[in-house]
């Protein structure tokens, strides 16, 4: 029996409007009054997924989420940090020279607010998408004690995969790397990783990896969908994740999440399926 369930948000739970549509909505309603602890994983920060917690109800007591790629996960009520695996100030500026080599665009999240040295369309893009500040500042000035959750090198999909191809092998010996979107790419503590942040409020709640479910679409997601008992990939998934799911659900516009939850929480008996 299932007992937790982590779901991706861009591509996965969100159609591509980015809403949630009523069916998937009522699916995880069921799942939740079964007892099923559902949990968001998304690359965004707690404050840039708030009005999908409250409209999914996801803000009582125990209510949490694997935030910023893992890198923080949270209580969903308070933003109350529940472990960290976060960059020093060393690291962004090694990632910054190295995005002047690549002539690439960076910047970083904090735990509140985005910032870049240059203002540019994909900074500008991720204040907006997760409803936070974004600030322009010189990162050869920046406080000594800020908290540096992730750095993302952003840019034009060409030129981002070009940089990616320049890569050094020292930034995937020091960083998980990850690739969210064609336009983002991410770098964080070694550490961290929606795999690793599921398994840690999975243990918090003393749920057995065998009993956890996550869904996803993207590279970010690989490590969590090969945590889980059941690793899923959407039918829109980046063919990657494909290859590591043991199960392929129906996309995001065809209520892919619903049809999981339908399947494998609501009638258990159909599991045997996998």
């Amino acid at each position: 029996m299932f007992k937790l369930l982590a779901l991706d948000m861009d591509g996965t739970l969100l159609k591509e409007d980015k809403t949630i549509s009523d069916i998937t909505y009522n699916a995880i309603q069921a799942a939740k009054s079964k007892g099923i602890k559902v949990v968001l994983a998304t690359g965004r920060p707690v404050k840039g997924i708030q009005r999908y917690l409250d409209q999914l109800d996801l803000t009582n007591e125990g209510d949490c989420s694997v935030a910023f790629n893992g890198a923080l996960v949270q209580e969903n009520r308070d933003g109350e940090v529940i472990c960290s695996d976060t960059l020093a100030m060393e690291d962004l500026k090694f990632l910054y020279s190295l995005s002047k080599t690549l002539d690439v665009n960076i910047h970083f999240l904090t735990t509140e607010e985005c910032i870049t040295p240059k203002l540019n369309e994909y900074s500008e893009l991720e204040a907006k998408m997760n409803q936070i500040p974004l600030k322009v500042m010189d990162f050869d000035n920046l406080p000594s004690d800020i908290t540096i959750v992730k750095v993302m090198m952003i840019d034009k999909e060409d030129i981002l995969s070009k940089a990616i191809e320049q890569l050094p092998e020292e930034v995937y010996e020091k960083y998980t790397v990850l690739r969210s979107m064609p336009f983002f790419l991410e770098f964080l503590n070694k550490n961290a990783n929606k795999g690793e942040g599921v398994k840690k409020l999975a243990e918090k709640f003393g749920i057995d990896k065998n009993e956890v479910i996550c869904i996803g679409d993207a590279e970010n997601d690989i490590h969590m969908v090969n945590y889980a008992g059941l690793g899923v990939a959407m039918k829109n998934s980046m063919p990657i994740l494909k290859k590591k799911a043991n199960y392929i659900t129906l996309s995001n516009e065809e209520d892919g999440v619903a049809h999981v939850i339908d399947k494998f929480i609501l009638n258990p008996q159909m599991i045997f399926e996998i």
